[in-house]
């Protein structure tokens, strides 16, 4: 039987498109400039040592004429081989340092020897959506950011291009789904937390198969369950409507063939899970969250006034990182 790679309608892009990625100049963009502080590989000291890379470090890159900035976390345990990566999307209105703080993903993700990456979005927020706004006038923008993200990340810190998963809280997670579903070659899964597929003019549609995770919590007051068709009106910077939690993971499911979906009820949370065709171990997952608001399960972090509760039931770190694990 093929793999579930095999079913993937164009190859993986290693070699491909993310090949392309790693030849200098980039399309599209310039040079890499400003990489973290160190590479990630050991080297001599003169004193006969070693030394290691710096476990954090702030970088930037030179895309589409615009410098771009993300946060990076290496993991401590040592190797030489290649590493996973998480790159992880923040929410509307925060920025790198916020998600690292809501979530702590780079201790869970270090731990399992994952590098995890956050970026920053251009006015604290991401084209999650394919419309066009006055302050995202092009709405693909953020997505060739994150390609070219990922080839630096291959090429300087030995991230693995077979390994690479996206992630995100809020706008955050909507455009973890867009990457996803735009660019199921370049991502072995996604997770959104909080976040959905973009609707009506800026909709996205999944082109093929990829693990995905939808964890949104049942009582959430800024982005429901059940979606936002009609969002209000914002005068900064349109809010996009949205698919229900329910339809953007049905969406993924149909783009990877998937079978009938199987619901159970956890402690604290209802899982729904779709397996993919081709690969028994390969799934489509929703997890209903009760009794959460607009936030990220599990964590310690105190949510903006309006937001709702966090639920302790599950720990999204964990549930994200061992979907990764498991794609």
């Amino acid at each position: 039987m093929r793999s579930f790679r095999d079913l993937v309608p164009f190859p993986r892009r290693w070699p491909g498109a993310l090949a392309l990625l790693l030849a200098l100049p980039l399309a599209g963009c310039a040079t890499d400039t400003g990489r973290p502080a160190a590479p990630a590989a050991k080297s001599a000291t003169p004193a006969g040592g070693t030394a290691t890379a710096a476990p954090d470090a702030r970088g930037h890159l030179r895309v589409d004429g615009r410098t771009r900035a993300y946060l990076l976390h290496r993991p401590a345990a040592e190797g030489d081989g290649p590493r996973p990566l998480v790159v992880a999307f923040h929410g509307r209105g925060s920025d790198a340092a916020g998600l690292r703080e809501q979530t702590r993903l780079e201790k869970a993700a270090g731990a399992r020897g994952m590098l995890v990456v956050y970026p920053e979005g251009l006015d604290r927020g991401w084209g999650a959506g394919t419309r066009k706004t006055p302050r995202r006038p092009d709405p693909d923008l953020d997505v060739r950011f994150t390609e070219a993200l990922i080839g630096h990340l291959v090429r300087t810190e030995h991230a693995d291009p077979e390994r690479v998963h996206v992630a995100g809280f809020s706008n955050g997670g909507s455009m973890a789904l867009r990457v996803a579903a735009q660019r199921p070659g370049l991502v072995a899964g996604a997770a959104s937390v909080s976040g959905q597929l973009p609707s009506g003019a800026a909709a996205v549609e999944p082109t093929g198969p990829v693990p995905v995770l939808v964890v949104h919590g049942a009582d959430d007051p800024v982005r429901p369950l059940a979606g936002l068709p009609s969002p209000p009106p914002d005068p900064e910077e349109p809010i996009l409507p949205t698919r229900s939690s329910r339809d953007s993971a049905e969406a993924f499911a149909a783009a990877g063939r998937a079978g009938r979906p199987v619901t159970e009820r956890g402690r604290g949370f209802d899982r729904t899970v779709w397996r993919l065709g081709g690969d028994p171990a390969a799934t489509v997952e929703l997890l209903v969250v009760h009794d959460a608001g607009h936030t990220w399960p599990g964590s310690s972090l105190t949510p903006p006034q309006g937001f709702g509760r966090t639920s302790s039931a599950l720990d999204a770190t964990d549930t994200v990182l061992d979907f990764f694990a498991a794609a």
